[in-house]
C-alpha cells in the first residue's frame, strides 16, 4: 500500500483534520507502543499499520 492510499483511507475514516491528530497522538500497543507516525518512521509497512488501525478502531470491513 502506498502512503498516499494509506492517508486517503485515514482521512476517509477519521476525517481530514482528525486523521493527522490521531496519527500523531494515539499510541497503540499493537504498534509496539508507537503512534502511526512513529511506526511508519520506524519502517513499518503502511498496509500493516492500516491493519492495526482497522483492528484497534473497529473500522468497518467495507472501508478496509
Amino acid at each position: 500500500m502506498r502512503l498516499t492510499v494509506f492517508w486517503e483511507r485515514m482521512a476517509g475514516h477519521f476525517g481530514t483534520g482528525y486523521a493527522e491528530t490521531f496519527a500523531h497522538d494515539h499510541v497503540m500497543t499493537e504498534l509496539g507502543g508507537r503512534t502511526v507516525h512513529e511506526a511508519l518512521d520506524a519502517g513499518w509497512e503502511a498496509k500493516d499499520v492500516w491493519r492495526v488501525v482497522c483492528h484497534v478502531m473497529n473500522v468497518p470491513q467495507e472501508q478496509r
